[in-house]
């Protein structure tokens, strides 16, 4: 019988959902489906973005939703560079989802890379590479993503302020914070952020910290400025009724989700301590539900062997500069200390 793999390379979700999901979907009245989600007579987009109004403290007008945080990344992409008036410049991190890149070429834009630093342990934006940066290519947009994926950093508030106090107001500036609930449970900083930097949209999803990839929910909270984009986006008829029940379900769950978290967090710590011992391994600080693994590249092909022959795929970075690495989605507590033991027993060789 062929092995079952355990993916630990794509940062799915590897506890289960909260009681709560199994429960709407008991529960869903199929007869809800029988009308629009759009609330009309509120002029409100949906019963989900008007509970994320509630939760943030963000009018609703200023919510987008989306089939997925990549929806809405791809969308705003393509909203702020499509046109043949433009130099379609967009502004990444160097060591950055790949799929960054990927959403400006569907739109024959030009993606430029801002560097990152190595500090110790962690990854941290170099902000005055950025800004020589924008004043150099003057681009459409530039996004910024924190936690970081695959280095795992984050920004402060204060430090997102930082950056976006020198970017014109001119500029688009998204924020990708798919794992910022990893990072931060305070979400207070967003409402002061957008109120200051209307040319700010922060992207968010239910698929990393709430666990729900195959439900395709993400959400994005929007500056006053970016109006031309919840007109690009929004869905006048609304969304769907079953997604944004569940939706509502996770969110008020949160405390299930904070106990993965928290042991996804000493698992983190339990990676560093037991791989930081190990000669020619490194691993950084990460703000996330995945750990970055610098390893001796003389031992790839015996780790992948390794790795395959106890059932697990992990993600070994190509990238320039960092093709020495190694990212590692946070599994169970047994699959983290069978994924260790597999790299101890790999060195001890």
């Amino acid at each position: 019988m062929e092995k079952k793999i355990t993916y630990l390379d794509r940062n799915e979700y590897n506890y289960g959902p909260c009681p709560a999901v199994g429960e709407v979907l008991k529960n869903f009245d199929p007869n809800n489906l029988c009308f629009y989600t759009r609330i009309y007579d509120e002029g409100k987009k949906s019963i989900f973005s008007d509970y994320l109004s509630s939760i943030y403290n963000i009018p609703e007008k200023q919510i987008i939703l989306g089939y997925g945080g990549e929806d809405i990344l791809k969308q705003v992409v393509h909203c702020f560079l499509s046109g043949k008036e433009k130099q379609k410049t967009l502004l990444i991190p160097k060591f950055s989802w790949w799929y960054y890149k990927s959403i400006a070429d569907e739109v024959e834009g030009r993606s430029v890379l801002y560097p990152l630093y190595e500090e110790g342990n962690t990854f941290k934006y170099d902000f005055e590479a950025m800004k020589e940066a924008i004043r150099k290519e003057n681009p459409e947009m530039v996004l910024i993503a924190s936690p970081n994926n695959p280095t795992g950093n984050s920004l402060t508030s204060e430090e997102l302020d930082q950056i976006l106090s020198f970017i014109s107001p001119e500029t688009v500036v998204v924020i990708d914070e798919a794992y910022a609930s990893f990072a931060n449970k305070d979400t207070s900083y967003i409402k002061p952020l957008l109120e200051k930097f209307p040319n700010l949209l922060i992207v968010r999803t239910l698929s990393k910290f709430y666990g729900l990839p195959g439900l395709r929910l993400g959400f994005a909270f929007m500056g006053t400025a970016l109006t031309r984009f919840l007109n690009y986006s929004t869905k006048y008829l609304g969304y769907n009724r079953l997604s944004e029940e569940l939706g509502i379900a996770v969110l008020k769950s949160t405390d299930y989700y904070q106990q993965v978290a928290d042991q996804m967090a000493e698992d983190r710590q339990m990676y560093m301590n037991e791989l930081n011992t190990l000669e020619g391994f490194k691993v950084y600080q990460s703000n996330a539900n995945f750990i970055l693994v610098k390893y001796p590249i003389e031992l790839k092909a015996t780790l992948q062997a390794a790795f395959k022959a106890k059932g697990y795929q992990i993600k070994f970075m190509n990238e320039p500069d960092i093709n020495t690495h190694m990212r590692i989605t946070l599994g169970t507590h047994r699959q983290n200390v069978e994924v260790i033991a597999t790299i101890k027993e790999v060195v001890a060789q």
